[in-house]
């Protein structure tokens, strides 16, 4: 079972790595996950809007993936806005019917900014949805000049070619984790 796993994973990786980075430009380092796993949404940065540094990333939790924390980035400040889930979910044996639905962080100083020619990466962490499919996170990079909202989905499929600013896929698969759940 486990090598059966990592298989799957090692080739759906593979896949969205392929199929996503050449065309976007915050991607997930990690392009796939288990069914109702825990996840670490690690979210990379190439580069800013045109020129110009990135001051804010905003990651709009999609629907399905519960129990959203950010981790803490030094020189930011992070912010998680919890509100009403448009899909109720339990965990514990109990029932959630708020969580968190945008995480952010932002440059504290013009000196905390990101250059446009460096790269960094933002980290979330949360529990991928039972229902195996594709899960797109939308993120709005905001620069010193401009900004670019990531949030174009492919109208079926999860091919990004074609897509100017595409969102950033998570494929999540109908496999079974080989440890449990991580809070």
């Amino acid at each position: 079972m486990k090598h059966s796993f990592a298989i799957h994973l090692i080739a759906a990786c593979a896949i969205s790595a392929g199929s996503s980075s050449a065309f976007s430009h915050i991607v997930l380092q990690d392009g796939a996950a288990a069914a109702g796993a825990s996840y670490r949404a690690t979210f990379r940065v190439g580069h800013g809007c045109d020129a110009a540094a990135t001051t804010s990333i905003t990651v709009s939790i999609p629907v399905g993936f519960n129990g959203a924390q950010p981790m803490p980035k030094p020189g930011w400040t992070t912010r998680a806005v919890t509100d009403k889930l448009a899909q109720p979910y339990e965990s514990h044996g109990k029932t959630f019917a708020e969580g968190v639905v945008e995480i952010s962080w932002t440059a504290n100083t013009a000196a905390d900014a990101l250059p446009s020619d460096f790269y960094d990466e933002f980290v979330l962490r949360g529990t991928t949805p039972a229902k195996p499919g594709p899960l797109w996170f939308k993120v709005v990079q905001t620069c010193t000049q401009g900004s670019t909202a990531w949030a174009e989905v492919p109208t079926q499929g999860t091919s990004t070619k074609g897509l100017k600013s595409p969102a950033a896929l998570l494929e999540v698969l109908d496999i079974q984790a080989t440890s449990g759940h991580n809070h």
